[in-house]
Order: structure tokens, then sequence, then C-alpha cells
């Protein structure tokens, strides 16, 4: 009895503490989510604000992405404040270059897979600010959502992932979605060159996460925060006579560096930084399912600014688009063997169903015969 009790009280004591985990799992995943839709609608919206004074979106496409140096000192430090075995930064560096290879990063790997990865994330950019400048907030943003949908075709087509009925009902609620953006404003130009903006945004980033899968496989948090540090090399090596260009041929010309609204540029480059960050390490503290919903709860939020502060009209067809989207992307979350643990559920809801029926038929057969029971002696006493 002492040995079940103690065992007991050890099990007691294990339920106790995965509890208070998983508790805490989401207290940090509501934390993250708020992070990620603070952080999404504010850079979406500060990117807005930056171009009433500031027209230059592959400049500021340029000027935020040279920030994703940060990323692997940023690592470092949680390095060092975390873990048990501490390591030099070079020591660091020179473990997570494995992840490019034996010889790690060498000219030939920077080319060849870092180089095309640094296109995509400042075509991913680009096409997103300069959608901005076309269309309001909210259609970009609830757009954008889209790429996940665009991800799981990418990943079905080239890296032949399962088959899931209920995520190409996503996929098409997500195209029927963009249709129906489009027709919301009359299929005027500048609508539908925005939309054709954020499409191809969301595009370019499905592409981006899939070529990362198919190349590089799966990365650890060192070595992700590495390579994106890596891409911002990139940018600064090869990409910074763009801006230079543009300016020069007056494409995106601003006539002094003291208009150039340094603060929004600054802000815009945090907020899309600590995205990245609570989008590429969240995961670690929290379910990647929380992650994903911080991105839809951005549209709500995108919505009641635009309603304040532009002349957005949420005419009925707007909406069904704006609710369609969300719910292909919902749809999206849903793991693989979902319908497995639907069909466990349902089949443990039958069973409590039939155990339940037969003890309350039990409890009404013994009511009856008790009764009957008391009743014969009362008769046969009354006939004498």
């Amino acid at each position: 009895m002492q040995a079940g009790v103690e065992g007991s009280g050890r099990g007691n004591r294990c339920c106790w503490k995965c509890s208070v985990t998983q508790l805490k799992k989401f207290f940090w995943g509501v934390a993250v989510v708020l992070g990620v839709c603070s952080s999404w609608s504010g850079s979406t919206q500060l990117a807005k604000l930056t171009f009433k004074k500031f027209d230059a979106p592959f400049t500021l496409t340029w000027f935020a992405t040279n920030w994703n140096f940060l990323f692997f000192p940023l690592y470092y430090i949680g390095h060092v404040f975390k873990s048990a075995e501490k390591q030099s930064p070079k020591q660091r560096y020179r473990e997570c270059c494995r992840f490019f290879g034996d010889n790690g990063l060498t000219m030939k790997v920077f080319f060849t897979k870092a180089a095309p990865f640094g296109v995509l994330w400042t075509l991913t950019n680009y096409l997103y600010l300069h959608a901005i400048k076309k269309i309001n907030t909210t259609d970009v943003s609830v757009l954008f959502c889209c790429n996940k949908a665009f991800v799981f075709l990418l990943s079905w087509i080239v890296l032949r992932d399962r088959f899931m009925g209920v995520r190409i009902v996503a996929a098409i609620l997500a195209i029927a979605g963009i249709v129906m953006m489009t027709y919301a404003d009359g299929f005027h130009s500048h609508s539908v060159i925005g939309i054709a903006l954020v499409v191809g945004s969301a595009s370019m980033s499905a592409l981006y996460k899939v070529l990362f899968k198919l190349l590089l496989g799966s990365a650890k948090f060192g070595e992700a925060a590495l390579f994106l540090s890596v891409l911002s090399v990139f940018n600064v090596l090869f990409i910074t006579c763009i801006p230079v260009i543009l300016y020069f041929t007056k494409v995106e010309y601003w006539s002094s560096f003291d208009v150039i609204p340094w603060g929004n540029l600054c802000g815009f480059s945090i907020l899309l930084l600590t995205f990245n960050i609570l989008l590429n390490f969240g995961i670690a503290i929290t379910y990647p399912t929380l992650i994903s919903l911080g991105i839809v709860l951005s549209v709500p939020v995108n919505a009641i600014v635009d309603h304040y502060t532009s002349e957005i009209v949420f005419n009925s067809v707007r909406v069904i688009a704006i609710v369609i989207i969300g719910l292909g992307f919902l749809l999206l979350l849903l793991p693989e063997e979902w319908d497995v643990w639907l069909m466990k559920l349902l089949t443990r809801l039958k069973v409590r169903k039939k155990e339940e029926i037969p003890e309350g038929n039990g409890d009404i057969v013994s009511g009856l015969q008790s009764k009957s029971r008391r009743t014969r002696p009362s008769m046969s006493s009354f006939a004498h």
C-alpha cells in the first residue's frame, strides 16, 4: 500500500509538472502571438506612413535587409546566457557553418546556396512594400496569407509531400479569395496591379521556403541565424548598387538626406527584424500553430487602422474575400494526422455513450425490481 501511495504521488507530480509546462508554453505562445501580430501589422502601417514622405520601396527593402546582420550576434548572446557549455564566437560560428557543408561557408557555397535566397528575400519584401503603395494595408496583409497555400502546392509538386484534401480545399479558397478581392474594387488598374504585386510577393515567399527545404533541409536555431546574417552580407555586397542606380535615374529620388524620415525607416526595420526573430525562433518556446495565428490576427488590426485612417470601403465582397482567405489559412494550420485524431475522438465519444446507456438502463431495471419486491408483500397480506 505504501508503495502504491508513493507511485500515485509520483504520478501526480509528473502530471502537475506536465500541466505547468504546457500552461507556461501556452502563455508564452499568447505573448509570441501578440508580438507577431503587433510587429507585422506595425511594420505594414509604418511602411504606408513612410511612403508619404519617402517614396522609395526598394531602398527601404535594402535598408531593412541590412538589419538581418544582427541575427547571429543576437543568437550568440542568447547562447551565452542559456547554454551550459559556452563557446567562443569563433567556435560557434564554425559549428554553425557545418550547415553549409563539410567545407563550411566557401565562396562557391555563398554564390550557389546563399545568393539565390538573397534575391528571393529581396523580391518578397520589395513586392510587398510596392503593393502597399497601390492598395490599402488590409488587402495587402490578407492576400499575403495566401503564401501558406502556395507553400502547400509547391511542396506537393516539388517535394512530393503527402496529399491532403483539406489543404487542396484551402488552396481553392485562397484563389477564390484573390479573385473576389480583385472584384471588390471593380477591377481598377491600381487595385489589380497592387493585388498582383502581393500575390507575387506571396509566391516568392513560398518559393523561398520550399527551395530552402529542398536544397538545405532543416536548420537549427544557430544555423538559421547565421544564414539570415549571410543574406544581409549578400545584400550589402551585391544589392547596394541597385538603390544607387534608382537614385541617379530618379526612379527613387529624394532631394537631400535631411528629408529622409530616419525614424520611420529605423522603426520599420526594427519591427520587421522583431517579426522575423519571433517567426524563426518563437518555436523554441511555444507551438508553431500559435505563431502562425499572429499573422492572421494582423488582418483585423490593419482593418481597424484603415477604417480610421483611410477611405477603405468594407463592402460585402471584400468582407467575404477576407473571411474566405482567413478560413483557408486556418485550414492549412491543421496537422497532417488531424483526420486520425478526429476519428479517435469520435470513437471515444461513441464508446462513452454506449457505456452510459446500459448503466442508465441498469438503474431503471434495478429500480423496478426493488419496487416490485416492495409491493408483493403488501398484496399478499391484502389478499389474506
